[in-house]
């Protein structure tokens, strides 16, 4: 039986992650999955700048750190991965340059890795999802996705910012902390809302925009709360359940096209429970059923470009080294996913 291990370097926005997957038959065991979060004061983003020279300060601990929880020796890896996009650009060639570097210095092969199909493949490992639509929502991305004739087609994505830059917005509108994530902390808000203030409903087709949304609940937020007709609490329930409601919609009617039973949800925001919720009853409605992650495997992470890469090195493709460069803009369905039938 063959054993192969995959080191994975994440780092498309500010969650550094490394991770270690040991691949032996069909047997997947995560070996390490360490990750650090460059965190701003409550009010402020993270800029691309800052956060790269937070990757550099981190990586090479890191990669140290998930050796030593691996029992593992360079030797033993088998192949580096590491992100190629989407993502910040910064902090993209920041982690980059380390895998390539690292990749001549071992004398291992190379493998660019798409950040969406990373997260969709560890989640399909993880919850054993056979061929769902998946739903695809973080902080820089909301696609609806389904696959066919070795591609995940887009049914559907926001039109302008994803939900995760929506929340995290006005997670800074309303000074929220950024510890641990701004939408963790909207989350936690909206549960203790009791009053649905009613904001915008933008689905186009399959389609969806979160940009005017998030003006009209700026203007309520400045207008309303210094009037006292309403909580931040209120605030972030109703902008949840608005944004939640869009995605079962559009995901429903993915279902319904491709005759699905099945939805995975992916990527940061995929952590709510609400989100879970709303999306499970939907499902159950329809006969079907929703497979999510925890935030050890939804939230950014090393093991998911670990898992795609082995993926694709086990169908013999690698990176070139003149080609190990990264973009900004790397669409889901540029992939040709040889591993699935």
């Amino acid at each position: 039986m063959v054993r192969q291990i995959a080191l994975g370097l994440e780092g498309s926005a500010n969650k550094l992650g490394v991770g270690i997957v040991l691949h032996e038959g069909d047997d997947v065991q995560v070996l390490a999955n360490i990750r650090h979060t460059y965190i701003t004061p409550p009010g402020q983003g993270f800029l691309p700048r800052d956060t790269a020279v937070h990757h550099r300060e981190h990586i090479l601990p890191l990669i140290k750190r998930s050796l030593e929880e691996a029992k593992l020796t360079p030797k033993d890896i088998d192949v580096i991965c590491y992100t190629k996009g989407p993502g910040m650009g910064g902090p993209l060639v920041s982690v980059a340059v380390v895998a390539r570097t690292l990749a001549q210095l071992w004398g291992k092969p190379i493998v660019g890795v798409n950040h969406c199909i990373g997260h969709i493949e560890m989640g399909r490992q993880i919850t054993g999802a056979n061929n769902p639509i998946v739903l695809y929502v973080s902080g820089g991305n909301t696609q609806v996705i389904a696959y066919s004739q070795n591609r995940y087609r887009i049914f559907g994505e926001t039109l302008d910012i994803a939900i995760g830059n929506c929340l995290d917005r006005f997670a800074r509108i309303l000074n929220l902390s950024n510890d641990p994530s701004p939408g963790y902390n909207i989350e936690q808000y909206a549960k203790r809302g009791e009053k649905f203030i009613e904001l915008p409903y933008t689905v186009k087709g399959m389609d969806v925009s979160f940009s005017g949304i998030l003006s009209y609940i700026e203007g309520v937020a400045r207008d309303s709360l210094a009037k006292g007709e309403c909580t931040p609490e209120d605030l972030c329930f109703s902008l949840q359940e608005t944004l939640f409601a869009m995605l079962v919609e559009t995901t429903e009617r993915a279902m319904a096209h491709v005759g699905s039973k099945e939805v995975l949800i992916v990527g940061g925001v995929g952590c709510n429970v609400r989100l879970q919720e709303m999306m499970g009853k939907m499902a159950e409605e329809r006969g079907g059923m929703v497979f999510a992650t925890d935030e050890r495997f939804c939230i950014d992470n090393g093991i998911m470009i670990a898992q795609a890469g082995m993926l694709a090195y086990q169908t013999g493709y690698t990176t070139p080294l003149e080609e190990t460069t990264c973009t900004q803009r790397f669409r889901t369905d540029q992939v040709y996913v040889a591993w699935r039938d």
